[in-house]
């Protein structure tokens, strides 16, 4: 599955919002004969655009669409997780590879992106009713006790903080004692990884002035839409950053400049978090070539090129 030209049978293009990520990602697809994977927690999601900064015009490169995948693939109101991604993931890669093309995977969500690039072996575990009967009423000391007998060794990391926490770490635990062979199979991936860097003043002022421009866009609209399409303002509070606050504001909780300023704060909140995981990766063993987000286009590219055919 490798490039001829490289030991790569991948490139993943990562970085906090508003760095341009997926520009980048197409002119380099471009120039390798590539597809787009998309490696977006939020951009599953049908309808929702302007508000996960889908940025459809950033998919041509000198009139040409280049061909995207992993998007519009989910109804709003729907869970999409990273087991999800997982199986999705694989089964694009293989056929981009099939058809003679080259992946590119293109996001900021750091545990997606880490999921395929060091083969978190996952499971999909259903709800099992019954077994939640069961330990309905148990205390959290009882239910932490019970998941100890499934799993000695626990994780100091395993989350069971709450009693629904610790039945759903039980369940999962039971399932795959039950079903051993389920993990999910994802392909051996040999990953060239590009950071976009950014400091913290310039980004700070494309975060605040992509938010300015998206609201011109018509980002409340979208919102609203959502809203009027049947979605409760909780299902989309539940998405977080844009579409939890301009629902609040929709629903009259916030004003229009509450809203503004409450959503610029997250948003650089959750930047530094995306930043956050991408140096954890790095401590973690993944090597990321960071690139300056104020190099032109074809400097970014063609230092990527180099790295790729090394």
């Amino acid at each position: 599955m490798k490039n001829e030209s490289s030991e790569y049978n991948l490139i993943t293009v990562l970085g906090p919002t508003a760095t341009g990520k997926t520009a980048v990602a197409a002119h380099l697809a471009a120039k390798i004969n590539g597809e787009i994977i998309s490696g977006d927690s939020r951009q599953v999601y049908r309808g929702m655009d302007i508000g996960t900064g889908k940025d459809y015009g950033d998919y041509f490169v000198d009139g040409i669409e280049i061909p995207s995948h992993l998007l519009d693939i989910e109804n709003p109101g729907k869970h999409y997780n990273v087991y999800r991604f997982q199986n999705d993931f694989a089964e694009v890669f293989h056929d981009i590879h099939h058809r003679g093309k080259f992946p590119v995977l293109c996001g900021g969500s750091g545990l997606y992106l880490e999921s395929v690039l060091k083969d978190y072996k996952l499971i999909h575990v259903p709800p099992n009713s019954q077994l939640r009967k069961e330990l309905e009423g148990k205390s959290l000391d009882e239910l932490v006790e019970i998941l100890k007998s499934l799993k000695p060794r626990l994780h100091n990391k395993t989350d069971i903080e709450t009693e629904r926490r610790a039945i759903r770490a039980i369940e999962i635990e039971m399932f795959a004692r039950e079903n051993p062979e389920k993990e999910t199979a994802l392909p051996e991936v040999i990953s060239l990884n590009i950071g976009i860097a950014v400091d913290r003043e310039t980004r700070r002022e494309r975060i605040s002035r992509r938010l300015k421009q998206r609201l011109e866009e018509g980002m409340l609209d979208e919102v609203q839409n959502l809203l009027k399409s049947g979605l409760t303002p909780k299902q989309l509070i539940y998405y977080g950053l844009e579409y939890k606050y301009l629902t609040l504001h929709l629903t009259g909780e916030l004003s229009r400049q509450e809203m503004f300023e409450k959503l610029e704060i997250a948003i650089h909140q959750f930047a530094k978090r995306q930043m956050t995981w991408f140096r954890g990766m790095e401590k973690r063993g993944t090597k990321i070539y960071w690139i300056d987000v104020n190099l032109p286009m074809e400097e970014k590219v063609g230092k990527v090129l180099e790295l790729f055919i090394g």
